[in-house]
């Protein structure tokens, strides 16, 4: 989950692009997913491995103190110690996600779960991190298998931060990511996390490997990023045929079209990954629900723009940035004026906090915008991966159980309570 905006959105949906084609098989694929064909309906596992603020801020608010907040998963275990770290994170690894879990979602229909892993988990990280939370991957690789559920794991912070966010694990200014040793780092933790499952004997649950969420583009070196995607592909196909999945780092998907596919020295098996939000804007989040409806329609055919198989990896339900810690620990919200050099524009009373909250309008204000996103993903790409599964109550907006339970997220997921939107698809 992001603290930014998605470029693609503001874009205007004017000129041509080639419609995304999949790429070819010149050899058997053994991963129990058919990329191409079928569509990914899925739901993301974040704020377990990694955490996040506003998905659990009862651990951020618990261990702040005035002067000393605890922002991310770096500072949390730079204020208890190394050594302690684990132990306070432990009980939040062991119920955060559950096998019932798993199977709300499979009974949802949704058949992919995304789960965020941190780069210190695999190999002795850099400051303060605490290990231990490995182990529970595997659980959820179990809880998969049970359940008919596959699983993209998804390296979500890697050493010295690709974007500077706080779901990286280490806010900052800027992302230190990107030096010789952040990216021998970075490639060592996903060695070991391919060699135990981009295996065969894995292939009929882990389906993708994303070596690196949402590098910042805007604040890093393009051509950097461009060959460690070249090297992670490479380094993968020493181990298996496993898909693996890029991150377009905010731009269109298609800056990297001629780029790993099957007349790029064969490479076979690319997804590109992109992500949407329209609230980290201080225009976007003032738009009405009309504009950020028909702003969908009008984008949608750039996600179509690729010449490999794209997803929508992450979006969410949310028309305004109003979840408590959002923005990052106690930074307030835009719509609200209380975010940093914001203005006020509407309240936020009734448009957050729990769904069992709202009235029936915000209610149907916010299926409208999901039912609109699940017919552009479904018509434009290869399918969608919602953020995020639940949260521990306070954002609504965000928690796919919540909204499933209140009747807001579509059941069965085809649907329509407000019809079809969009005339061009």
């Amino acid at each position: 989950m992001r603290l930014q905006l998605s470029f693609l959105s503001i874009l205007a949906a004017a000129g041509s692009y080639v419609l995304a084609a999949p790429a070819n098989d010149l050899y058997e694929r053994r991963v129990d997913f058919n990329w191409g064909s079928d569509k990914v309906r899925g739901v993301n596992l974040g704020g377990w491995l990694v955490l996040e603020a506003f998905i659990t801020p009862s651990i951020f608010e618990s261990h702040s103190e005035p002067g000393y907040p605890i922002i991310d998963e770096w500072t949390l275990c730079e204020k208890v110690g190394q050594q302690a770290c684990a132990g306070v994170l432990k009980p939040h690894w062991d119920t955060f996600v559950s096998l019932d879990d798993f199977w709300k979602i499979k009974n949802a229909g949704f058949n992919i779960v995304r789960i965020p892993v941190g780069y210190w988990s695999y190999v002795e990280p850099w400051g303060p991190y605490a290990q231990g939370a490995a182990p529970y991957l595997d659980a959820a690789i179990d809880w998969a298998r049970q359940t008919g559920l596959k699983v993209v794991i998804d390296l979500h912070g890697a050493p010295k931060s690709q974007n500077g966010f706080d779901h990286s694990g280490h806010r900052s200014p800027m992302p230190g990511w990107g030096d010789a040793d952040s990216l021998r780092y970075t490639h060592t933790a996903l060695r070991l996390i391919e060699e135990k499952y981009a295996v065969p004997s894995m292939q009929d649950v882990v389906v993708a490997i994303q070596p690196l969420n949402e590098p910042f583009l805007k604040n890093l070196d393009k051509e950097m990023v461009k060959q460690f995607y070249r090297d992670s592909y490479y380094k993968l196909r020493e181990i298996s045929d496993t898909p693996v999945m890029l991150h377009d780092g905010f731009e269109l998907p298609s800056w990297m079209n001629g780029f790993l596919t099957p007349q790029d020295n064969n490479a076979q098996n690319v997804i590109v990954d992109h992500h949407e939000y329209q609230i980290f804007d201080k225009n976007l989040v003032a738009m009405s629900v009309d504009q950020h409806v028909g702003l969908m329609c009008n984008s949608a055919d750039n996600l179509a723009s690729s010449d490999k198989w794209t997803i929508v990896g992450e979006w969410s339900s949310a028309l305004t940035d109003c979840a408590k810690h959002l923005n990052g620990f106690a930074s307030g919200s835009r719509l609200d004026g209380s975010y940093p050099e914001s203005y006020y524009i509407s309240s936020c009373n009734g448009k957050s906090g729990r769904v069992d909250t709202w009235s029936q309008e915000w209610k149907d204000n916010i299926r409208r915008y999901i039912e609109v996103q699940l017919d552009a993903y479904e018509a434009k790409t290869q399918g969608w991966v919602f953020w995020n599964f639940k949260t521990e109550g306070s954002a609504g907006e965000w928690d796919l159980f919540q909204l499933l339970d209140g009747g807001v997220f579509p059941q069965p997921l085809w649907d329509r309570k407000f019809g079809k939107v969009c005339q061009n698809f």
